[in-house]
């Protein structure tokens, strides 16, 4: 993925919602799944796709993280 695709993607789900962002990332989460699956009966055929779907992950949590409230110590 390129890094303009990336920027692209992360503007989309900040100015999305919490809901669908959840969604999607369950569906990564399913796909790193038979992902992980596939490499262990050696079906997989592309092993990048596990870094891309890993990162994916990561930045789906990452901007769940930013739309929480945030927690003030006094």
């Amino acid at each position: 993925m390129k890094l303009r695709e990336i920027r692209e993607e992360l503007k989309d789900s900040r100015s999305g919602d919490a809901a669908k962002l959840g969604e999607e990332l369950a569906d990564l989460k399913k796909e790193q799944f038979n992902l992980r699956f596939q490499q262990a009966t050696g079906q997989l055929e592309k092993s990048s796709r596990m870094k891309d779907v890993r990162r994916a992950i990561a930045r789906a949590k990452t901007v769940l993280r930013e739309k929480q409230p945030s927690k003030t110590k006094v």
